[in-house]
């Protein structure tokens, strides 16, 4: 928070007011967990769908403040395609609601543009969300590429197959080893990188998605492909994915987690660009994905308490952000920008773009009390800042290296 800002904690706001199992929706406090919606709404056959790896600890005010997504997201939706109303207040006091529990809403898409606004616009104290039925069957394919951007490129096949499975997530070797050796499970140590493909709905769709993804899976490379036989595998299958950032913790006294967004068919170019980086940097970095939607979680790995491996984890991150932006991509997935990447979003924006989001912001905030110093950077220092995507990417020479060796896409 700002020096002289003051802390609003709406924790204590954590009751599910209403499950609706006819029209299968719930109104929840924003302080309530993510994993509670499911859970209460268990006892009707139905789950909320977003589920970050912090979903056991994360709330529903947090997911809609970042547009949190998660590992079943790909099929599924962010938090924006399943809330259907938010109601809160603005920095004056006075209430609002957006969206409504009907298809539409009257009037401009605010509901959309609210959520992923990092608290800048309003104070969220009630959120209605959409509902789903239990799929009857799910199955997680787990797949070893022995290389990386063979893993990458099977992510852009199996989409480009007609595919659209559950969960569609990507670790490299350094992310799994840590992982296995944490919970165990059950990755194939010796894979350069392992994909996590899930497939849901009923068993006949189940059991024809399942064949059609491991022919693409075997086409595009793969080494071994396991198929859970059980729920218990299924679920100590994905304990691994959700537990990838617990697991770099006990490998590392600290760690840097980026998170940005790229054009799927990008994976391949991206992966080889962040390992020539760690050469560059002189720092490990371990990789976790949101395959499916080109959302990753590069860990960079360094020493908190060096003050030389700080500056080159955060020189580290701005480059893969940079790199980001060069493949058509963003600097920011679900995280948000917040302070970290206030100066990336130069790379990204123009002048005009800026200035459309701070007018946007006033519109809602005008004295700019809500998250003060977080909304844009200010536009005399970004001029000093930004530097063209073509030209900022021509100053890291492992992604210039990377990006001649490689097929663009």
């Amino acid at each position: 928070p700002d020096a002289a800002g003051v802390t609003l904690s709406l924790a204590r706001l954590n009751r599910i007011q209403h499950i609706d199992p006819l029209a299968r929706t719930a109104v929840v406090d924003c302080g309530v967990r993510n994993l509670a919606i499911s859970e209460a709404a268990a006892a009707h056959g139905l789950y909320y769908a977003p589920d970050p790896s912090s979903q056991i600890a994360c709330t529903i005010g947090g997911n809609v403040a970042e547009n949190a997504g998660g590992v079943h997201c790909l099929k599924y939706g962010l938090t924006v395609h399943n809330v259907l109303r938010v109601r809160g207040f603005t920095v004056e006091g006075a209430a609002f609601a957006l969206g409504s529990e009907a298809l539409d809403a009257a009037g401009l898409d605010l509901l959309s543009a609210f959520i992923g606004s990092e608290g800048l616009l309003g104070v969220v104290t009630e959120v209605t969300v959409r509902l789903l039925p239990k799929p009857q069957v799910a199955r997680c394919l787990l797949a070893s590429f022995d290389d990386v951007g063979l893993a990458g490129d099977a992510v852009a096949a199996i989409i480009a197959a007609g595919l659209i499975p559950a969960g569609l997530e990507m670790m490299d070797q350094p992310m799994t080893r840590a992982v296995e050796d944490f919970v165990h499970a059950g990755y194939d140590l010796s894979a350069a990188a392992i994909l996590l493909v899930e497939s849901d709905g009923t068993p006949e769709e189940v059991e024809e998605e399942i064949e059609r993804l491991m022919a693409v899976l075997q086409a595009a490379g793969a080494t071994r492909i396991e198929l859970s036989q059980d729920e218990a595998q299924r679920l100590r299958f994905w304990s691994g994915r959700k537990n990838a950032f617990p697991a770099t913790g006990r490998i590392s006294p600290d760690y840097l987690c980026m998170d940005a967004s790229i054009p799927r068919k990008a994976l391949a170019t991206m992966l080889v660009a962040i390992a020539r980086m760690e050469v560059e940097f002189g720092l490990r970095c371990c990789n976790v994905f949101h395959a499916g939607d080109g959302n990753m979680h590069p860990l960079i790995l360094f020493d908190a308490n060096d003050p030389d491996e700080l500056h080159r984890a955060e020189a580290f991150g701005n480059a893969i952000l940079t790199a980001a932006v060069g493949l058509g991509g963003s600097i920011t997935g679900e995280h948000g920008v917040g302070v970290e990447k206030l100066d990336a979003m130069c790379v990204q924006f123009t002048d005009t773009e800026r200035a459309q989001m701070l007018a946007f912001k006033a519109a809602f905030d005008p004295e700019g009390r809500l998250n003060p110093g977080k909304a844009i950077p200010m536009l005399a220092r970004c001029g000093e800042l930004r530097t063209p995507p073509a030209q900022a990417m021509g100053q890291t020479p492992a992604l210039r290296e990377a990006l001649a060796t490689l097929p663009r896409f």
